[in-house]
């Protein structure tokens, strides 16, 4: 996932939450394998803090000890409490400004990549610019049970190594990249890597953190964001190169995922050309 803090100047963010202005003060949250797009508004500068999900996971089964078995059910409360996969935040200039100092240092600590003498002092900073930013984010109602005690040792964390963990969430990936547009179905995936349609959306969900198809429906809006940004192409025209039979699909698609529609997107980009 992602947070982008707004430093200075202003931009206008496009993704699930729709069309929103990012403002110095602001913090737009971004889940992982989440669409989000910006257009500056005259000029912005920005600092983006990255944190890899299963680092994310770790944390709040920490935080959530007292009732989280395990760091798979940790998963499960993560995905239960944080069903937003893009918020934006209004910290408001007085409380941001208190994060620029710890934002700068951790910046400047990552120039040269992971150095394990700086470890102790980056997450410091880290959890001194989360201890700010949490209490901000919207959370969805999650079930907790206080007679749910942890039963077993807490598992490792997932050592993933960047890549997924099983071959077929890969070979799925790599075919849904090649192909966006061909007539995809869960169980024509899981014929060609030998899986059932239940084993491979399991498996694919874990690597990726979307169902196969959800991904595929991000890659056809990538693709179509891409036509009408670099082509003349029609809305219609570019949803069915893409894969799907219907303006009104691709339409409700592209909104979904872009927060926005096609024709208001392509809209915007032609003021921003003419401009």
């Amino acid at each position: 996932m992602k947070l982008v803090f707004a430093r200075a100047g202003s931009a206008l963010v496009l993704s699930e939450f729709g069309e929103r202005h990012l403002n110095v003060g602001d913090v737009a949250v971004i889940a992982a394998n989440t669409l989000c797009g910006a257009e500056p508004e005259e000029w912005v500068t920005t600092t983006t803090l990255y944190l890899d999900p299963d680092y994310v996971v770790d944390q709040v089964f920490w935080q959530h000890a007292a009732f989280l078995a395990d760091r798979l059910h940790a998963q499960d409360f993560v995905d239960e409490l944080y069903s937003e996969p893009a918020q934006l935040l209004h910290l408001g200039e007085d409380r941001a400004g208190l994060l620029m100092p710890w934002l700068d240092e951790l910046v400047a600590l990552s120039v040269d990549g992971p150095v394990p003498e700086r470890f102790y002092r980056m997450q410091a900073l880290l959890f001194a610019v989360l201890d700010v930013v949490v209490p901000f984010i919207r959370t969805s109602s999650a079930r907790r049970s206080p007679t749910q005690r942890r039963s077993t040792r807490p598992g490792l964390p997932r050592h993933r190594r960047f890549v997924p963990l099983r071959t077929e969430a890969h070979q799925v990936a790599e075919l849904l990249r090649s192909s966006p547009e061909l007539p995809w179905t869960l169980s024509r995936l899981a014929e060609h890597v030998h899986l059932s349609p239940k084993q491979l959306s399991r498996v694919f969900t874990d690597a990726y953190g979307k169902t196969p198809l959800a991904y595929l429906t991000m890659l056809r809006v990538e693709t179509m964001a891409r036509l009408l940004r670099e082509t003349n192409t029609s809305i219609a025209s570019a949803g069915r190169a893409v894969g799907w039979a219907s303006r009104s699909r691709a339409s409700e698609a592209f909104r979904q995922c872009v927060g926005v529609t096609p024709q208001r997107y392509r809209d915007r980009l032609r003021r921003a050309a003419n401009a």
